[in-house]
């Protein structure tokens, strides 16, 4: 899988932080990554495998840098 850092998971399962969030945001990425929870904010690190099992959707932010004049 093509996961950069600055990308947001939505994973299968919430984060247990009782807010029901099943985004998160990618802070590093290698043989585990560390993620951030969009709701509370806890970093979690997580390994590559499980993580790439759990992961339902990858959403990239938008590159401001196309100059379609």
């Amino acid at each position: 899988m093509d996961i950069r850092v600055n990308d947001r998971l939505e994973m299968k399962k919430p984060h247990p932080c009782g807010k029901n969030s099943k985004l998160f945001d990618v802070l590093r990425v290698g043989m585990d990554f560390r993620i951030r929870c969009c709701t509370c904010g806890h970093d979690i690190i997580v390994a590559r495998s499980k993580a790439e099992k759990n992961i339902r959707k990858i959403i990239r932010p938008t590159e401001s840098g196309d100059n379609n004049v």
